[in-house]
């Protein structure tokens, strides 16, 4: 298949989206297609794109309930489509519903990048009904469960992260980590928790985040990257680095601990031993999958805080960690796609891209080797 110039438009809501799309919005710019990029104004995804021409379709955070949700989604999705009517874009692409809402309204194809199962909350499964009836198509990693969904689904063999991280994408430079060479460091990362699928949601309180530091710090520097505001004595210890270098941080820290699913993902396909304390333990497949398979990430719920401490200590006792961690890396690569090589021919080759797939699933097997 011979893929010709086409419009692309991505949405982006979230940092994560940025980087889950980067490689592929630079490629297929590369290859002489037009693309526009709107976005949600969150946390730094503005700073993140710096270097890129945007459209902001909405702005800050809004309140955590869900009248405030629609009412942002309502608003996100009136801008979007004045700006998509204009752009007459060949494929809509992104993680989140809006572009979905406004399909039909419009002649562009949408396309659904998403790894949350449906069934992990209430909300997740009215977040689904409100959104994936309208996509042309849903992409997600094998394993996700997509229920009544699942047949307008291409599944494929890896997870959103190895977008931008698999080493075909990703080098790690010790250089961008300005914490002397041989020092140990651990990493904290605290979520804002306002997501749709959040609420109610429980995380790292500042007493949690103070015993850690009481247990990290004897064994090295402690750097927190967080969403939410900092009390004035753990403002300190917050991440003074570049943003864009966060990868090469989160790859050679000694240990992870955060109360983010998207961050502690990151985590474990870079290697980094790391601990996710939240309320979703146990209940997402992209997680289970490399805490089970892989054994690339440890679990606790919220309601197991003295698990959280006992299993830090164990962990920087070991002096393999690393080492350890980084061979599991290797032996998860080998049987995960460059994520980002499928999407771009994906993309270019829509929808004939979706029939290949479904006759052909081992297709995907082109984008193997690192």
């Amino acid at each position: 298949m011979s893929p010709k110039k086409n419009k692309y438009l991505f949405q982006l809501n979230h940092p994560a989206h940025f980087h889950l799309f980067k490689h592929s919005i630079d490629k297929l710019k590369e290859r002489g297609h037009e693309v526009l990029i709107t976005v949600k104004d969150k946390d730094i995804l503005l700073d993140l794109l710096a270097e890129h021409e945007y459209v902001k379709v909405s702005k800050g955070y809004r309140k955590k309930n869900f009248a405030a949700i629609i009412k942002s989604l309502y608003q996100r999705n009136k801008k979007l489509l004045k700006v998509v009517k204009a752009f007459k874009p060949d494929l809509m692409i992104g993680t989140s519903p809006e572009i979905g809402q406004i399909r039909y309204f419009t002649k562009s194809p949408a396309i659904f990048f998403g790894e949350d199962d449906v069934n992990l909350s209430t909300i997740m499964l009215i977040g689904a009904m409100s959104c994936y009836p309208f996509f042309d198509s849903i992409v997600s990693p094998i394993g996700v469960n997509n229920g009544v969904w699942k047949r307008k689904t291409t599944f494929y063999q890896g997870f959103q992260k190895l977008a931008y991280l698999h080493p075909n994408r990703f080098v790690p430079d010790r250089s961008k980590v300005h914490i002397t060479e041989g020092e140990k460091y651990f990493l904290l990362r605290f979520a804002n928790l306002s997501a749709y699928h959040d609420v109610n949601a429980t995380g790292i309180n500042d007493t949690i985040a103070r015993e850690l530091i009481e247990i990290l710090q004897p064994h090295g520097s402690v750097l927190i990257t967080s969403e939410r505001a900092l009390s004035e004595d753990l403002e300190k210890f917050r991440f003074k680095g570049n943003i864009h270098d966060i990868h090469h941080y989160l790859y050679f820290a000694n240990l992870f601990i955060g109360d983010s699913q998207s961050m502690a993902v990151e985590a474990s396909v870079l290697g980094t031993p790391n601990i996710r304390y939240n309320d979703f333990v146990g209940k997402i497949s992209v997680l289970e999958d490399l805490e089970v398979k892989y054994k690339l990430t440890q679990g606790i719920h919220t309601s197991d805080k003295h698990i959280l401490f006992s299993s830090v200590r164990n962990l920087i006792q070991n002096p393999n960690l690393l080492s350890e961690h980084k061979l599991k890396r290797k032996q998860m690569l080998e049987e995960k796609i460059d994520v980002t090589g499928f999407m771009l021919w994906f993309f270019e080759n829509y929808p004939e891209s979706v029939t290949v797939m479904k006759e052909n699933p081992d297709f995907q097997n082109h984008f193997l080797e690192c």
